[in-house]
């Protein structure tokens, strides 16, 4: 019961951040807008400017860190993650913008709570994206597939499973020149259990990840 409000805790504190930062980039672009609208509206560079400029492939890069629990032990694996990223945007000349991203993960994220060590070597996602365009800003939401290991070690011996679940996130992003665009996200993600023969029980892996990446659109 501990466990469980201290993660809901944790949890609360992370979508609260990475609202907080979403806002904030929503905040600022809103500002710039006005400055330029009152000041200049037909000089605005188009390099930031260019409302088409969602649609197509991209590929990117990320890095950001995930924090979780285990389920049925009191490890709470957590570390940097970095990864690739690629996916396909569609808009139809209005501000909605809809897509498909996949990604693939390379984490640091462990604990060890004696006799048992928990890690997340590794995860991937493929998600559906939908959202809304601001000039060069798009504030999106996004959901789908999550896959990933997770390992067991205790007295010598190493166990892991590869299990598939979920993932649940937002996040925003900024067009900053011609084909490159920056991007926060928060996602939630939920690794299945599985059953572990070392610790005699279903253990799962369920984190939550702030990260913040680049694109380059063709």
């Amino acid at each position: 019961m501990v466990a469980a409000v201290a993660w809901g805790c944790v949890m609360s504190r992370g979508v609260s951040g990475a609202l907080a930062l979403i806002a904030a980039g929503w905040t600022l672009s809103a500002q710039a807008a006005d400055l330029y609208g009152s000041r200049a509206p037909n000089t605005l560079p188009q390099s930031l400017y260019r409302p088409d400029s969602w649609a197509g492939p991209y590929l990117g890069a990320n890095l950001g860190y995930a924090w979780g629990s285990v389920a049925n032990n009191p490890a709470k694996p957590s570390g940097f993650v970095g990864g690739v990223q690629a996916g396909y945007n569609w808009q139809n000349g209005g501000p909605w913008v809809f897509g498909l991203e996949g990604d693939i993960q390379a984490t640091g994220a462990e604990e060890t709570f004696a006799p048992w060590k928990f890690s997340n070597p590794w995860f991937g996602t493929i998600r559906g994206r939908a959202g809304y365009a601001f000039n060069n800003v798009l504030f999106f939401g996004t959901g789908g597939l999550a896959f990933g290991e997770l390992r067991a070690t205790t007295f010598g011996l190493t166990e892991s499973h590869t299990n598939a679940g979920w993932t649940l996130g937002a996040g925003a992003e900024v067009g900053l020149a011609p084909n490159w665009s920056a991007k926060i996200e928060y996602l939630y993600v939920d690794l299945a259990n599985s059953n572990f023969v070392i610790t005699g029980a279903s253990n799962g892996y369920r984190f939550g990840l702030i990260r913040a990446g680049v694109n380059y659109h063709f």
